[in-house]
């Protein structure tokens, strides 16, 4: 008989496919890795896992303890799971950009969710990072795992992403573009990728209103650069101790309007229904495709699932409230 002990041996060696129509023009074989196989639909289904189970040997995490996390979502997800299947409670905070999608998958799952507005600094007393943090010190028994800065999150991309894509590709992949926010896939991946070819490029795809591109070019951190926008799950207005900027070759901006098109397309011409950074990740690499010679082979990790955005992304009436359609 063939069968998993439970849902979490699942995580992990998701496929890889080829892009064909959204690509056309370009000179070079592009691949996608699809995250959304694993059981979470997301990536974050690996750091998560990892992230739990490493709090668990450092005996931060004791049976029947809470997991507190700050989520745009995807990252609440996987926590959700392990938690389900491991008997620990769950509280996450988000912010109130996300879909109510996300917040709704979370409950679903058993998960306290407490929505904080997006609109404040991170400092702010109501950001969902300070509401986590007070919670994990309110609250006895009680760990936040943290996602930003806690490096299992990087480790788990390391140890399990890079090698996979490396093996997929017969270790012939020369770019690896994704969307840049915690930082732990780019730079787990990265790091793999790199230490078997240091040749291979690296493009972090980020999007307007986020503080990444300026700083990994001038080593300035600019307030003035952070403002609010649409896309969720890539960028950030702080620096996560994940994001390694030494490892990333390139980052490339992406606005709202060209992200929501271009996973509409991926959709509608690929049959691959994605998130969010999925269409940013295909509208950056579109970006700088001259950039691309007929011999390469590029890699673009997809994160998430379009279930996520079926009320924004997908919504024709929502794409017309944002002046994209």
């Amino acid at each position: 008989m063939d069968y998993k002990n439970n849902i979490l041996e699942t995580i992990g060696n998701t496929p890889m496919v080829k892009l064909n129509k959204v690509v056309a023009d370009l000179p070079c074989l592009v691949l996608g890795k699809i995250e959304t196989f694993n059981p979470g639909h997301s990536v974050k289904d690996r750091m998560a896992l990892k992230m739990v189970e490493d709090a668990e040997k450092a005996g931060k995490l004791k049976p029947g303890g809470t997991i507190i996390e700050c989520t745009s979502g995807n990252t609440g997800m996987g926590i959700a799971l392990a938690a389900t299947i491991k008997g620990y409670k769950c509280i996450f905070t988000t912010s109130d950009k996300q879909s109510k999608e996300k917040v709704d998958m979370l409950k679903a799952l058993g998960a306290e969710v407490i929505v904080c507005p997006t609109n404040v600094t991170p400092e702010d007393p109501q950001s969902y990072y300070s509401v986590a943090e007070r919670l994990s010190q309110e609250i006895p028994g009680s760990v936040w795992l943290n996602q930003y800065d806690n490096l299992s999150n990087r480790q788990a991309h390391y140890e399990s992403t890079g090698p996979e894509i490396w093996q997929q590709t017969a270790g012939k992949i020369t770019h690896f573009v994704v969307g840049v926010g915690t930082g732990g896939t780019v730079s787990g991946v990265a790091k793999y990728l790199k230490e078997q070819n240091p040749n291979i490029k690296i493009w972090g795809i980020d999007t307007y209103g986020s503080v990444f591109k300026k700083y990994h070019e001038t080593g300035i951190f600019d307030e003035n650069e952070i403002h609010s926008y649409i896309t969720e799950g890539i960028g950030e207005d702080i620096l996560p101790k994940n994001v390694d900027f030494a490892l990333i070759d390139h980052f490339e901006k992406v606005t709202d309007k060209d992200g929501a098109l271009a996973a509409r397309r991926l959709a509608q011409e690929e049959g691959l229904l994605l998130g969010y950074s999925a269409g940013s990740a295909l509208a950056g690499l579109r970006q700088m495709k001259d950039q691309l010679k007929p011999e390469d082979v590029v890699v673009v990790l997809f994160h998430d699932h379009g279930s996520r955005y079926i009320g924004k992304l997908y919504n024709d009436d929502w794409m017309r409230e944002q002046g994209f359609m």
